[in-house]
């Protein structure tokens, strides 16, 4: 549950960012899927941690 909130949270993140920066729609797709993956992985870990440390 943790990977895909993280990594939507993560997608608008970068979408917002690359639209601040002054991107075009192709620039606010690749912000957005590349912080969705970092994102996700950081959910990832988290979510792994919890599971382990209950």
């Amino acid at each position: 549950m943790f990977v895909a909130i993280f990594a939507l949270i993560g997608a608008a993140i970068g979408a917002l960012r690359a639209r601040k920066g002054g991107g075009k729609t192709l620039d606010m797709v690749q912000y957005g899927a590349a912080f969705g993956v970092i994102f996700a992985i950081i959910g990832l870990f988290i979510n792994i941690a919890l599971i382990r440390f209950m």
